[in-house]
């Protein structure tokens, strides 16, 4: 991991590969850059990875309690720059990581060559979701952060990776249970007040690649399909035999939809 200092946070980030475009991969909550595990490891030898441990998360430092989507973003954008990427880069973001990448569009257009949007939603949180956000935000601080995995690993999965694949659920509670509770605190807060995106959807005019899985109970593929079509440059792929998580459920589905993704790009 290479620790990017930015003043205000440390920025970890994993480099891999040196060659090819460049994609940059911003994890789900409540965790770190080891979910893109498979993606690492395939693209590796395909292109030039950087995987963020987003702001407080995994090896990352800093945070605030009025820390937004936009300062993630930020913090990426000044991590690139930082580390000496010149050529635009394709964002991948998964769920929270997601709601990064919206912001990422919105800030550092010209350092975009292309979206990929995992799991993820538009829309903001209604106001249960927010309240429920909210409450969690407060009960980590006092509760610790296993209960947020006890709490959120049942929706994350598909039923059949639970079954076949108990190491990477194994693997997903332990990231979540040793995320500091101030990082998930931060982030609860800053989604439960992100602000609605689909009015931004027909101007983001970059190729885009959104990927769902077909049993996402989250981010369902009803709504990723509504908010592709909004999108004038952007096709959803749905990922087989994966819930929100899939990326780590179903990589070679996954991969496969990304590498196709990157060879229709311009270099």
């Amino acid at each position: 991991m290479k620790k990017v200092d930015l003043g205000h946070a440390k920025i970890a980030v994993h480099l891999a590969g040196d060659k090819g475009p460049i994609l940059a991969l911003a994890h789900g909550f409540p965790l770190d850059h080891s979910m893109w595990k498979y993606q690492i490891e395939y693209f590796s030898t395909r292109t030039r990875v950087v995987a963020f441990d987003l702001r407080g998360f995994g090896q990352s430092t800093g945070g605030s309690e009025n820390c937004t989507m936009a300062d993630y973003a930020d913090d990426c954008a000044a991590a690139l720059t930082a580390l000496g990427f010149e050529k635009p880069v394709v964002f991948c973001g998964l769920s929270m990581g997601g709601y990064v990448a919206w912001q990422f569009w919105k800030r550092h257009r010209q350092m975009l060559a292309g979206l990929i949007l995992c799991d993820t939603r538009a829309a903001a949180d209604t106001e249960e979701v927010a309240r429920g956000r909210r409450r969690m935000a407060f009960d980590v601080l006092a509760r610790g952060s296993h209960f947020v995995a006890d709490a959120m690993l049942p929706r994350l999965m598909a039923p059949q990776t639970f079954e076949q694949f108990p190491d990477r659920v194994e693997m997903l509670r332990r990231v979540m249970a040793e995320t500091s509770p101030e990082a998930i605190s931060t982030a609860q807060r800053a989604m439960a007040s992100r602000i609605d995106v689909t009015r931004w959807l027909p101007q983001i005019d970059i190729p885009t690649l959104a990927i769902c899985g077909v049993e996402d109970e989250i981010s369902r593929v009803d709504e990723m399909e509504t908010f592709t079509e909004q999108m004038p440059m952007a096709n959803l792929s749905v990922i087989s035999s994966a819930g929100h998580m899939a990326p780590l459920e179903n990589p070679a589905a996954v991969n496969e939809a990304i590498e196709k993704f990157l060879e229709t790009l311009v270099d």
